[in-house]
């Protein structure tokens, strides 16, 4: 969340202490409000998770009347039924992930947009409230791990 990195060119003030190298973590915040905010995450990020795997998407890709009688209502079938529920699944293992963390968060808030589009559309806003409250914590992941998904790009951009 507020790490704290090493710039290229130390100011001359930290010229007598070991230099670390650039872009290297140095401490993580070290307040006990730091730690309370990033265990706070850390926890929304694993219910998040449990939600998506076990309570959404699993009764999708085992095919649950219920799940099956709704993608029946929308149109889209078992296929519409088991993509979903594999980007679900996908998703909230994501979520654990740390570098992926904020971009699986970013794509459960559009698939969240699009299961509250279905829910106003198809039934008449049933259960329109659910999708709009889950993108409210996918915001706050999204914004809170970016800093790991920039990691992940450089990354990848050095070994292209």
């Amino acid at each position: 969340m507020s790490e704290t990195t090493v710039p290229a060119a130390s100011a001359p003030a930290a010229a007598s202490a070991p230099a670390a190298p650039a872009g290297t973590v140095v401490a993580e915040s070290a307040t006990a409000r730091g730690r309370r905010a990033r265990l706070a995450l850390k926890g929304l990020q694993i219910l998040l998770a449990l939600f998506y795997v076990i309570a959404s998407a699993l009764p999708k890709l085992v095919a649950h009347s219920s799940a099956v009688e709704s993608f029946d209502e929308i149109g889209w079938g078992s296929a519409g039924m088991y993509t979903i529920g594999l980007l679900e699944l996908a998703g909230g293992i994501a979520l654990l992930i740390p570098v992926l963390a904020s971009v699986a968060a970013v794509s459960l808030s559009a698939l969240m947009l699009g299961a509250f589009i279905t829910q106003v559309t198809v039934f008449d806003g049933e259960y329109a409230a659910t999708p709009l409250i889950l993108i409210v914590p996918l915001a706050l992941i999204a914004w809170a791990r970016r800093g790991r998904t920039a990691d992940l790009v450089k990354l990848l951009r050095r070994r292209s």
